[in-house]
């Protein structure tokens, strides 16, 4: 099966600021593909490149079989990062109206947009004013309303973003589904647990520039290995710690991220000396743990 979307060598400016610097990547077709990175890294910029809402000063991007973004915009539906809603609009006709502009007739959106709209919880809100509903509820009626026309490839921006997490999870499935039925999902997240649990496959943008592509074991294959604990009490610095590189400590857990000649044995006697344990895990590194080691030294931004 070819790739459902390639970029090579793209690059956008806006002034003299590069927001996407020379990325290349294949995304291959029926995948969840995940964007990481930091705010202004460059993700959104790349997805509205591969929609066809902006091109490229540079380079190439081309989807579903090698043809322009533009040329497919009925294959392809697109949920921006900003609020997108009709304030006005009964939310009925809002999502209707959004399955309208990919192509479906009038009455095959409106029995479309009632039923999907009815199933995600939002029956008692299809009269209602766009405005009147809960940041969460919005997101999942524009989310309903970009899925309408079940196009080939689903671009998402931020998602998850307003959602609590029974929502999330709604979101979660339905990109679950549209994988199982063979469609590629693109979607970009500063929330890396979202796209470990999911992905097929990931990209790591920081400044414009491609810094992690692949699979997630691809991804990770590089990274040191890393301890995980869960602990109470106080271990102090971390650093002071045989083999410890650095560490993401969240309190009662951390993720002890090893050089590359750390015996995990010394680790653990040294820890049981500090504190009290009640997990102590080895393995691979996190996505979380590349992530911030992708980006650098100023990951305390990320």
């Amino acid at each position: 099966m070819p790739d459902a979307i390639t970029i090579r060598d793209a690059s956008k400016y806006f002034g003299a600021h590069a927001a996407v610097d020379g990325l290349s990547l294949d995304v291959p077709a029926g995948s969840i593909y995940g964007f990481l990175g930091r705010n202004g890294a460059g993700k959104t910029t790349t997805l509205r490149m591969i929609t066809g809402i902006l091109q490229p000063d540079a380079g190439s991007v081309s989807v579903l079989g090698g043809s322009r973004p533009e040329d497919v915009r009925a294959r392809t539906g697109y949920l921006p990062e900003e609020n997108g809603l009709y304030k006005d609009m009964r939310v009925l006709d809002m999502v209707s109206y959004f399955g309208q502009l990919r192509g479906l007739g009038r009455r095959e959106a409106n029995a479309r947009a009632r039923t999907r709209l009815a199933a995600a919880g939002l029956e008692a809100n299809l009269n209602a004013k766009c405005n009147t509903l809960s940041k969460g509820m919005g997101q999942k009626a524009q989310v309903i309303g970009t899925l309408l026309h079940d196009p080939e490839l689903v671009v998402l921006d931020e998602p998850f973003s307003g959602l609590d997490p029974v929502n999330a999870e709604v979101v979660l499935s339905l990109m679950k589904q549209f994988r199982r039925e063979g469609r590629t999902v693109i979607f970009s997240t500063h929330v890396v647990e979202h796209a470990e649990q999911i992905c097929d496959s990931v990209v790591i943008i920081d400044r414009g520039q491609r810094k992690r592509a692949g699979t997630l074991a691809e991804v990770k294959a590089g990274a040191n290995r890393t301890v995980s604990i869960d602990y109470e009490g106080d271990a102090g610095e971390w650093r002071e710690l045989p083999g410890v590189e650095s560490a993401d400590d969240s309190g009662r857990h951390a993720e002890l991220r090893l050089r590359p000649d750390a015996d995990t044995q010394d680790l653990l006697k040294a820890l049981v000396e500090r504190v009290r344990l009640r997990h102590f895990d080895t393995g691979e590194a996190s996505l979380k743990q590349v992530f911030l080691e992708a980006v650098g030294a100023d990951h305390e931004a990320a």
